[in-house]
């Protein structure tokens, strides 16, 4: 994952997590429905990132396999 794809999967999970209180979400059904709706919340947001920048967010890299330092000097020559 790179560091939009961790960024977009933690709001889905924050997302949840704020829907589900919000809505005293009790039991597997309730709890399924907030986290539809968390990651909806998520996934609307990455489209419009991708439709404003022109690229996509979700890549095929692991991000623990290429260390920081390197991504930055990858990113750096595009």
């Amino acid at each position: 994952m790179n560091d939009l794809e961790l960024i977009f999967n933690m709001l889905g999970e924050a997302s949840t997590t704020k829907i589900a209180r919000n809505k005293d979400a009790l039991g597997f059904d309730e709890n399924k429905h907030a986290a539809k709706e968390g990651g909806t919340v998520a996934g609307v947001a990455r489209k419009e990132l991708e439709r404003r920048s022109g690229e996509k967010v979700v890549t095929q890299e692991n991000y623990l396999n290429v260390p920081e330092t390197k991504k930055r000097l990858e990113s750096k020559k595009k």
